[in-house]
């Protein structure tokens, strides 16, 4: 049985046109649709119009690389990215990871891994699994809503938003400065407390499925994370 979503192709950004091939082939097995851009000026405006299911991002690119690209898909959207490298460093790894990258993998690389990674991010991205391999939280991306325990939860676009991006990366703590860049689509000036009243309300819809769990735990000084 294939486990590739219904959303929207891999998109491979990767200059090395062998490697490119050679993943999108592996993927392709595994039942997933690919594309292939080659230069990081392209990458956003396929984004945009593509809306791919995962973006795997090279870190060396020609005309822009795939740190500033990272931060620049962040800013108006949450697709999961899943970074591609030569570098090792773990400077450079935690700083994809603070730029909203969703996992990083270092080259040279099996390409059976890569896919496995890639069904990993896709399964936490578009649904949080319970003990017994159940979805506790789905979300809707074509119809944007979102169900938890089964049960529909009326969120707002920016609520829908922030829920997204905590489930994105589940027990991952993520600061204000993180989700608000994740939040608004319009770049819009507002304060770290925006995050916190967004926060709170939040907890208050999920409160009315499980009010026994607190499922948005705040960790001080630094930010929140999602314990599903």
């Amino acid at each position: 049985m294939s486990e590739a979503p219904s959303a929207g192709p891999i998109l491979i950004v990767e200059d090395e046109v062998t490697l490119a091939r050679l993943l999108a082939d592996y993927l392709a097995t595994s039942g997933f649709a690919t594309q292939h851009i080659d230069r990081g000026r392209d990458v956003v405006g396929t984004v945009r119009s593509g809306k791919p299911a995962l973006v795997l991002l090279d870190l060396v690119l020609p005309e822009k690389d795939g740190f500033t690209l990272c931060k620049e898909l962040r800013a108006f959207t949450d697709v999961p990215i899943i970074m591609v490298s030569g570098r090792v460093d773990e400077i450079d790894r935690l700083l994809g990871l603070e730029l909203g990258a969703d996992d990083y993998i270092c080259k040279p690389f099996s390409p059976r891994e890569v896919v496995a990674r890639v069904k990993a991010v896709l399964r936490r991205a578009h649904g949080v699994a319970d003990q017994g391999g159940r979805s506790r939280l789905v979300i809707d991306e074509a119809g944007g809503g979102a169900r938890l325990d089964g049960h529909p939860l009326a969120l707002t676009p920016v609520e829908l938003r922030l829920l997204r991006a905590l489930a994105a990366q589940p027990k991952r703590i993520l600061s204000r400065g993180q989700l608000l860049e994740r939040l608004y689509e319009d770049h819009r000036v507002v304060t770290d407390r925006t995050v916190d009243s967004h926060v709170k309300n939040l907890r208050r819809k999920l409160a009315t499925t499980c009010a026994e769990e607190e499922l948005i735990r705040s960790i001080y000084g630094v930010g929140y994370k999602l314990e599903l």
